[in-house]
């Protein structure tokens, strides 16, 4: 209901209340230590507010308590030792606070409970293995704290949880290769940002009603297990920045047999060691894909056409591999696409000029390739676009005045290390740009003045042109440049006086 104010202490006079759920509000102050009164309560719910301070004393007269619900607030405290005495209590939810300390091992005692939920504190230490005892628990969410050390081999014995996610701490050690065959009913394991070592657990692939294998950012090495196609109900799977290799001519076919998870919706196998040609098949992926990272490997030929039938992408990456041939136009059909990343490989040919059909585009990165010809002027269709980089490839012919219209550009525009040719155009709808980067190119004729309009400008590089004239005097109405290069040009005159007022001027 958008209540603010604090909670009235009067509120522990309501002996007989068993429910107070007062969650997704904007109630801030301490939770007064007076609703330990309130005996009765089975469910106490203050999720999704501004409450602070310490947790309340006393916690432990609440015996009835089933749910306790703390998340999402500005709680700094421990978890108290005594919270076992809370023999009912099935779900303990207190993530997203400010809490600190280890987790204490008698919560092994609370025997009903299902639900633990510490994610986003500040919690250290190792996980008790006294937490091997709640042969209930469904979840254990420990995510982005700061524990450590090797995950008890009890809590992989846990055979009734469903969500198990200890992602970004410092947890090391190999993660059984059987875990699939011990947590049987898991839907979501998320191991992302640790230390684990060894390979992935092949039996994760046979949990047929898995939804989520999250396993980012690890020292994970070996091949991708056999099996991903028998997941029809995945909807993520994440495991880049590893180790993974590919082994003998089919070692890219689990990308194939991904097609049977028809409700696929994120795939991240980026930075790892894979290697061959992306296969034709990865056409036949879900059409609920948005996200398809599969930048920093070894992959090598073209991209496949085929990735324009993912009507459902969001977001593609394939930067920093060996891949060559041209950009399909296919491309082009993926309406939805925001960022399209394809920077640091071999690829060759014109950029196809339906790339300009892609008008959801916030980000485009071409950099570091070997494309020539001229930038296509549909690009001016990009009426999203943020940042746009062309660099260090062999583009030709002047610089489209419509992609110097594009008023939502703000952060990058980079045609660097190229061979562009003639005049800079108006720039002065560019109002909101961070950085421009037209160095090492071919450019002729005058600095226009017209970057004077350019208020948000930081970094300006306009060297190793053959840019004549004199500097404009405009130019010191950019009071937010930091970086100026207009080296290696053909300038003639004195530097304007005017260039004193770009006060944060570095270099």
């Amino acid at each position: 209901f958008g209540l603010s104010g604090n909670l009235s202490p009067y509120i522990g006079n309501m002996s007989s209340l068993q429910s107070l759920q007062l969650q997704d509000n904007q109630i801030t102050g301490f939770i007064p230590n007076q609703i330990t009164k309130l005996y009765s309560l089975r469910v106490l719910n203050m999720s999704s507010n501004r409450f602070e301070g310490v947790l309340p004393s006393n916690l432990t007269n609440l015996n009835e308590l089933r749910v306790l619900d703390l998340s999402s607030n500005k709680i700094v405290s421990r978890i108290p030792e005594d919270i076992s005495s809370l023999k009912k209590l099935q779900a303990l939810k207190l993530g997203r606070n400010s809490l600190y300390g280890t987790i204490p091992a008698t919560l092994g005692n609370i025997s009903s409970l299902k639900n633990i939920s510490f994610g986003t504190n500040f919690l250290h230490g190792w996980i008790p293995s006294d937490l091997g005892r709640l042969h209930n628990l469904i979840e254990l969410d420990l995510t982005i704290n700061n524990l450590t050390g090797t995950v008890p081999s009890v809590v992989y014995n846990l055979s009734s949880l469903v969500n198990l996610a200890l992602a970004a701490n410092s947890f090391w050690g190999e993660i059984p290769y059987d875990v699939g065959h011990k947590l049987p009913k898991l839907l979501i394991f998320n191991f992302c940002f640790n230390k684990f070592t060894g390979r992935i657990p092949g039996s994760l692939h046979n949990l047929t009603n898995i939804r989520v294998i999250r396993m980012l950012s690890n020292h994970l090495e070996g091949t991708v297990p056999p099996g991903l196609g028998n997941l029809p109900f995945l909807q993520l799977y994440n495991i880049g920045n590893n180790r993974i290799i590919t082994s003998g001519v089919k070692g890219l076919e689990f990308i194939t047999s991904l097609a049977n998870s028809t409700h696929l919706n994120f795939l991240n196998i980026q930075g790892n060691m894979l290697e061959g040609e992306i296969p034709e098949t990865i056409g036949n992926l879900s059409k609920d894909l948005s996200i398809l990272y599969m930048g920093g490997n070894r992959f090598n030929g073209s991209i496949p056409s085929s990735i324009g039938r993912l009507s459902g992408l969001r977001r593609l990456n394939l930067s920093h591999n060996s891949i060559s041939g041209e950009i399909p136009k296919e491309l082009g059909h993926l309406e939805e696409l925001q960022e399209l990343y394809l920077a640091r490989n071999k690829i060759s040919g014109a950029i196809p000029n339906s790339l300009g059909n892609l008008l959801n585009l916030n980000k485009i990165d071409l950099s570091r390739n070997e494309l020539v010809g001229k930038i296509p002027i549909s690009f001016g269709n990009f009426q999203n676009l943020l940042h746009m980089d062309l660099s260090s490839n062999k583009l030709n012919g002047n610089i489209p005045a419509e992609i110097l219209n594009l008023p939502t550009l703000s952060i990058v525009l980079n045609l660097s290390m190229n061979l562009l040719s003639g005049p800079i155009p108006h720039v002065g709808k560019l109002t909101t740009i961070a950085s421009i980067d037209f160095s090492n190119n071919q450019l002729n004729g005058s600095i226009p003045s017209s970057f004077s309009s350019c208020l948000s400008l930081e970094k300006l590089f306009l060297a190793r042109n053959m840019l004549s004239g004199s500097i404009p005097k405009s130019l010191g109405d950019v009071r937010a440049l930091e970086t100026l290069d207009l080296s290696s040009n053909l300038l003639t005159g004195c530097i304007p006086v005017e260039l004193q007022n770009l006060h944060v001027l570095q270099i």
